[in-house]
């Protein structure tokens, strides 16, 4: 291959001339509020959003900085102003069941005009109540029942102390009952002179008492029948001006609240249990300031479970920590004397309560987190019930206090946003997740680098500036960045929709701006800030590069070897990635083992790179093997590699070293190779492209630039090219050079200065003799055995 064939500097990235920008600065320009370059995205989610059946939940993939969760919460918030606003929901307490709280729900606003309506409720009943029960009338009737009834007592009673006189007794109260004392000659005895009685008179006395006592228990029954019937008729008086005081309080209620079932049936056992329990409201004042947190009066409290009455449309909830109380709700409980206790008015809302009829979006990996969160997620979602169970439940833990609420209704549309990992992951092990989350809105991590992206990326950043308060860029700036974003997506084709990357220089350019005093940030303030953000991460790069330039990690970038190459590799530190060449050597020699991995035989080659090893195999198999089979041993080695190596991107470069060590041809040290091959001789692109060549060129910059130092490539990586200033401006010098091919021959002769043909017929020979070699030997070893056989 003709070297002229180099690639032009030109060719070595996406270049801006701020000169053709329609604007100075981006202070002129319109803020970018929509997002930029996913319209595969948008069109899934517009879609997502419309279908309201609960299976078609989204799951928003994509790299990390795509601008995934502020799009969602965005776009949800736009979509929930124009839907209808969902119910308030409150539980009140269970006069049949007090264990299992009900729910109620009314519309938006209603929520907390019913709490007050209640708390209003019991204030006037306390303040009325006690009134009705003292005010004259009442007493009056109260009078007559007891003046009534306590008439029939009084004859009752004169009767029986008559009775009891005439037979010779007293009668008197006691605690137990009554007790009889006899009479004689008409005054009382007591027990000393009873004693003193003789046993005729005794038993007279006796037989009496049993006379009397029976006449006396049968008026002491009418007695208490009567006194019975008193406290019936008391209790109906009580019942009947306690349901006179609390009807109509209540029936305001009855009319404001008719359109709601639910709520007026509650009402009711209310007004029934108000009733029935009226004389707890006939307080003093000075009784019904200690009353007012009593239990009774606790009842009658709503818990203003979810308030609605402040949004504007369907509610947006964003839960970042998603544990399993936040999303299904809580019973707290408080400690009274060392008990732990509860009741209806601490069960709190959770997430998916807060979200009911709205949208509810979360981070994947922060769910997933806590699988019981995860379960309860499904199964809401797949039920459309949400029943609040504490965490003890769950785990099967006996419960403190027994509460179960009756469960609500649950229509919400989850939005979950993860990468694709997780989503995958999702996919192929959890069953439930395809019949839930039946929309993929999947984020690009690149755009097309056209114009019209540029401008909206310009836009964006305008939009940025103005929302963090930066300065804003000149032209020359815009450039920089969009060289800086078109260097993320690895492309000169593309532009990075990873923004957060992009932001992250921003924000340092303009502390930079600032430093420098200038009122706009400018190209040298974004490339400042670029390269002192490799310099904070890019330690273990330039301790690598000591080694090589103290010379503990060999390498030559003059003369030429046989069977030696430098290959190009990435290591990527998660923060940073940066290439650095690796030594390859090849040994060839007669054999039967074929191509020898000497990193897989010390495990320290992945999968990938075995399977390019392989492929070299076939290459000469094809190539070199047409007439007799392949007798060589070759074993190709990473030089001081002590921590694996993985990919294919070395396979071209390994085939190189093989085909020199065949053909005993030296190659150039001064040229490094990029590039998988396949068995046909084909060069295949690879990844990693531009970050390869600058850490070639840093050693060799290092060492010196000769003209002569390079590197080859695949011809498809041309347009990955994103080199930083430095490189071009070498190859702009003719100082460095960057050789696109396409097939195996063109770097071959690059690398040797040789046609391929000519090393073609070495590496045949070199063949062709270690074949000879084979047969003589097989040869030689057939005559000593006939030999012994003799």
């Amino acid at each position: 291959m003709d070297k002229s064939k180099k690639l032009s500097y030109k060719r070595l990235k996406k270049m801006y001339n701020p000169d053709n920008f329609p604007f100075s600065s981006t202070e002129e320009l319109a803020s970018a509020k929509e997002i930029i370059g996913q319209s595969r995205a948008e069109k899934a989610m517009e879609f997502g959003l419309r279908v309201k059946n609960s299976k078609y939940n989204i799951f928003i993939v994509g790299l990390k900085g795509t601008g995934k969760k502020s799009y969602a919460k965005k776009i949800a918030e736009k979509n929930a102003k124009t839907e209808n606003i969902p119910d308030d929901w409150c539980y009140v307490y269970n006069f049949d069941e007090p264990s299992r709280p009900i729910a109620l729900n009314m519309p938006p606003g209603m929520g907390k005009i019913f709490c007050d309506d209640m708390d209003e409720l019991i204030k006037e009943l306390l303040e009325v109540v006690p009134k009705k029960f003292s005010d004259e009338i009442y007493e009056q009737y109260k009078g007559k029942i007891i003046k009534k009834y306590q008439k029939e007592r009084n004859i009752l009673l004169e009767q029986l102390t008559a009775y009891c006189l005439e037979n010779g007794f007293d009668i008197k109260n006691t605690n137990k009952g009554f007790a009889l004392s006899p009479r004689i000659n008409g005054k009382a005895i007591g027990d000393e002179e009873y004693e003193m009685l003789d046993e005729e008179q005794k038993k007279q006395i006796e037989q009496k008492a049993e006379d009397v006592e029976k006449k006396a228990v049968a008026l002491l029954r009418k007695i208490k029948h009567i006194e019975h019937k008193a406290k019936i008729k008391m209790g109906q008086l009580d019942d009947e001006v306690g349901r006179c005081t609390v009807k109509p309080f209540v029936d305001v209620l009855f009319d404001k609240y008719k359109d709601h079932e639910k709520v007026i049936k509650y009402l009711k056992t209310v007004q029934e249990n108000i009733v029935e329990n009226i004389y707890d409201f006939d307080a003093s004042e000075e009784e019904q300031d200690e009353t007012v947190e009593d239990s009774f009066l606790k009842k009658y409290k709503v818990n203003l479970f979810v308030d609605n009455s402040n949004n504007i449309g369907a509610p947006v909830i964003i839960e970042y920590n998603p544990s399993y109380q936040n999303l299904v709700g809580k019973i707290e409980y408080e400690n009274e004397q060392g008990s732990l206790k509860t009741d209806f008015t601490m069960i709190k809302a959770g997430a998916m309560h807060k979200a009911n009829g709205g949208y509810l979006i979360l981070q994947a990996n922060q769910i997933l987190s806590n699988i019981k969160s995860w379960d309860a997620l499904k199964r809401v979602v797949e039920t459309g019930q949400l029943c609040i169970e504490s965490l003890r439940t769950q785990l099967g833990i006996v419960d403190i206090v027994s509460l179960k609420p009756e469960a609500i209704n649950i229509h919400l549309k989850v939005i979950l946003v993860g990468n694709p990992y997780i989503y995958n992951m999702l996919y192929a092990y959890d069953e439930n997740f395809e019949k839930l989350f039946k929309i993929k809105v999947d984020f690009d991590s690149v755009m097309d680098g056209n114009e019209e992206n540029g401008l909206k990326m310009a836009q964006f950043i305008r939009f940025f500036c103005e929302k963090e308060k930066l300065k804003h860029l000149d032209a020359s700036g815009v450039a920089k960045i969009l060289e800086y974003s078109h260097r993320i997506a690895g492309s000169q084709k593309k532009l990075t929709t990873r923004f957060n990357k992009l932001v992250e220089i921003l924000i340092e350019a303009d502390v930079w701006a600032e430093i420098d005093q200038s009122l706009l940030i400018a190209e040298r303030h974004v490339k400042k800030a670029y390269v002192e953000k490799i310099y904070r991460n890019n330690k273990i790069e330039q301790k690598i590069e000591e080694m090589y330039k103290k010379g503990k990690i060999l390498f030559h970038t003059k003369g030429k070897k046989i069977g030696s190459i430098h290959g190009l590799s990435v290591i990527d530190l998660g923060d940073y990635i940066f290439g650095k060449p690796s030594a390859i050597s090849v040994t060839t020699f007669v054999g039967n083992k074929g191509i020898v991995n000497i990193e897989r035989e010390a495990k320290l080659s992945g999968s990938i790179h075995d399977k390019g090893v392989m492929i070299l195999e076939g290459y000469l198999s094809e190539k070199f093997a047409q007439e007799y089979p392949l007798t060589l041993t070759a074993k190709i080695c990473f030089e001081q590699n002590y921590s694996g190596v993985d990919g294919d991107s070395a396979s071209s470069t390994e085939l190189y070293a093989l085909l020199s060590s065949l053909s005993d041809t030296p190659i150039n040290q001064n040229i490094a190779v990029t590039g998988s091959v396949n068995q046909k001789g084909e060069i295949q692109p690879i990844g990693g492209v531009s970050e390869k060549i600058e850490g070639f060129f840093s050693l060799c910059n290092y060492y010196g630039l000769t003209g002569e130092q390079g590197v080859i490539i695949p011809h498809q990586n041309i347009e990955d090219l994103v080199l930083c200033d430095d490189v071009i401006d070498a190859v702009k010098e003719e100082k460095f050079h960057i050789y696109p091919i396409s097939k195996i021959e063109e770097g071959m002769e690059i690398l040797t200065d040789t046609s391929f043909d000519e090393i073609c017929e070495a590496v045949k020979n070199k063949l062709d003799q270690y074949m000879i070699t084979v047969k003589n030997e097989i040869r030689n070893k057939g005559s000593k055995m006939f030999k012994r056989n003799r």
